[in-house]
């Protein structure tokens, strides 16, 4: 059986990596004034508009993913002929549309392939499943890379769609945003109330930076912590900490960056998960976040993802 695995743009890997394994990307568009950006997760690009637009109207962008209709093309046109069973893996549905557009669009793929299989000499059924991640960034990509593995080992369809949906439960995803006046006045441009003036105000005053954390589709702060430095290396340590109690799920660390990557490597605390990985077998996957991630969380955040039971982080 061939099995397609397709991630959203949004889903921090490096490009490279996705293009060696054939995982497809569904772009998501951003516009910021006239200027516009299909985001293909291709990070010269995406640095070079984070340099020219987000750090200064960032928060005013939009980001378009895409559409039933184009998702349903896509399909129809390539992916249920090179394929016979194919993953689509995506943001939470609690932050963005995507999830719902592409299962809208499962229900008209299935019921249209047959034609363009039979044109392609292949009468064989096609199946589709979507995948909610219900998760963001980088840690989006542990289930991605998940596939990627089971895939190669020549694992079928019921026991990947079983993992993924079980590592969807266990993906531990952390942030720590740099600044919270950003946050909040991307939240409020998207009529997100979450972030209040208050807090940002207070936070930023007193230079408190919170680390987020993402489950189950549900976001909160697990810490507030004095400076972004701090902030990241307590990140840093903690996801470490995990590694080497050997409680990571999969054999994947994934960490993204809103900005140079060499940048990220210079923090405080990098350089013992780094070493942590090494000496436990864990790969480390590192990417310039998506623009789309950075628009949303502002330019200099920094995310790590694992899969483990438990958040378990005390600040």
């Amino acid at each position: 059986m061939r099995i397609g695995l397709v991630v959203d743009s949004a889903c921090d890997l490096p490009l490279d990596y996705l293009e060696q394994h054939n995982v497809d990307v569904l772009p998501i568009t951003v516009r910021i004034g006239e200027a516009v950006l299909a985001d293909r997760r291709n990070e010269q690009a995406t640095l070079e508009f984070l340099h020219a637009h987000v750090a200064e109207r960032g928060h005013e962008a939009q980001t378009t993913p895409y559409t039933v209709q184009q998702i349903q093309d896509l399909f129809l046109s390539r992916l249920v002929i090179d394929y016979d069973y194919v993953f689509c893996m995506t943001i939470t549905k609690t932050r963005s549309p995507i999830f719902d557009n592409a299962q809208q669009a499962s229900f008209a793929i299935l019921s249209d392939y047959k034609a363009a299989r039979s044109a392609a000499g292949n009468n064989t059924p096609f199946a589709l499943r979507v995948v909610d991640s219900q998760n963001l960034f980088a840690a989006q990509g542990i289930g991605a890379v998940e596939a990627v593995r089971l895939r190669e080992a020549g694992e079928g369809a019921p026991k990947i769609r079983a993992r993924l949906e079980h590592l969807a439960l266990h993906t531990q995803g952390y942030m720590v945003p740099p600044d919270l006046y950003y946050l909040r006045n991307r939240a409020r441009t998207k009529g997100d109330r979450s972030v209040s003036f208050i807090s940002a105000a207070l936070g930023s005053a007193l230079d408190i930076k919170p680390v987020l954390h993402c489950n189950r589709g549900e976001t909160a702060p697990v810490a507030k912590i004095k400076g972004f430095e701090p902030a990241v290396e307590k990140l840093f340590e903690h996801a470490a900490q995990r590694v080497e109690a050997g409680e990571l799920l999969t054999p994947t660390m994934c960490l993204s960056y809103g900005g140079e990557l060499e940048d990220m490597r210079k923090l405080p605390g990098y350089e013992r998960l780094r070493h942590a990985c090494a000496n436990n077998n864990i790969e480390l996957f590192e990417s310039v976040m998506s623009l789309t991630g950075m628009v949303n969380v502002g330019k200099g955040a920094v995310v790590v993802g694992f899969a483990a039971e438990g958040q378990k982080f005390h600040g």
